[in-house]
This record gives structure tokens, sequence and C-alpha cells, in this order.
């Protein structure tokens, strides 16, 4: 499920990147394909364009995404139904901020290539404290994420706890590289 991190606010629309996924943008080459998943207004996706990046942006909800830049393609697609519409495609990145479905996981690491990196950043359990979600089935447990990549990633960073920006959270979050080459 996608929360917006302007979910308190439904009518603001976000624009200013992650500091996370700013944080590793820039082992992001000029060129690569990106797949900005979940990808809401596009703030992500704008970023990664501006940096020379080819960005796949992808979400159930395209209507917040005005304005694509060059170097956006902007695919509307359900990422819970029966078929995963990512089938047969891999990326340099892959990026993922508010967003968890735990039923794609696999799927999804299956997307970056071999040595290509996953930047991920999503709510945590602790956050019900703060609001939206508080569903633990939207809530990564601790150390989740590390361990959805163990042995197939080389983790770059990671971190998790209490957030304040942009609205107080619980978040977990990890720079990883797909090993090989």
């Amino acid at each position: 499920m996608h929360f917006d991190s302007t979910d308190k606010h439904a009518h603001s629309v976000d624009v200013t990147p992650s500091a996370w996924v700013k944080r590793w943008s820039d082992l992001v080459p000029p060129g690569a394909d990106v797949l900005d998943l979940a990808c809401g207004a596009g703030r992500h996706s704008r970023c990664l364009a501006s940096r020379g990046c080819r960005v796949w942006a992808v979400d159930v909800d395209v209507s917040r995404f005005s304005d694509v830049p060059a170097g956006v393609t902007l695919s509307q697609a359900d990422l819970e139904a029966d078929v995963w519409p990512l089938t047969g495609r891999d990326f340099d990145a892959v990026v993922v901020t508010n967003y968890l479905h735990r039923a794609r996981f696999g799927e999804l690491l299956d997307c970056v290539r071999p040595g290509g990196l996953l930047i991920y950043e999503t709510f945590a359990v602790g956050n019900e404290r703060f609001g939206r979600p508080a569903n633990p089935d939207f809530l990564l447990r601790p150390g989740e994420l590390r361990e959805r990549v163990r042995g197939a990633f080389a983790i770059l960073g990671f971190d998790e706890g209490e957030v304040a920006h942009p609205r107080p959270a619980v978040a977990q979050r990890i720079c990883a590289r797909r090993v090989g080459a």
C-alpha cells in the first residue's frame, strides 16, 4: 500500500525528494535506467531525470503526477494485481518510498540488475503512534529490509527509527547494491 508523506494534508503535494533518496542518488550514474515504484507525484522521478537518468515512473494512480519531464516515462499499473506488471524488466536502480507490499518483494528485488542499486524507504513498526499507516501489514518489522536483501545485495547504508521530516514518523531505509556485475 502506498502512503504519500502528505496524507494528513491530502490537498498538498510534496515535490521535495526524500533526504534518503537524495543522499544515495549520486551513486546512480547519468543515463541509468531507473524504476520509481509507487511514484506518487513524481518527486524522485523528477530528481533522477534532472540528473540525466531514464526513469520509468509507475503507480496505480498517476493523476497526481503532472508535467511529466523529459526522461520520464509514466505508467499506470496495479502493483498488487495478480500479474506483476514488471515481469522481464530490470533497472540500474530501483527507488521505493512510502510503499510496502510484501507479496511482491521478491519480484521487486529481481528488477534490480546485477551491480544496480536499491534505494528503499518506508514506514516501520512504531509509526502507528504518529498516525497512518498504522496497520502492521504496511509497517516494516525491525531489520526487515536488511533481512530481505541478505545474500543478494551488499548493504551500503541502513537506518531505522524516528524521523522528523516531512512529518514525524518511524521509518526504515536501505541503500544496497545487487551483487554481481
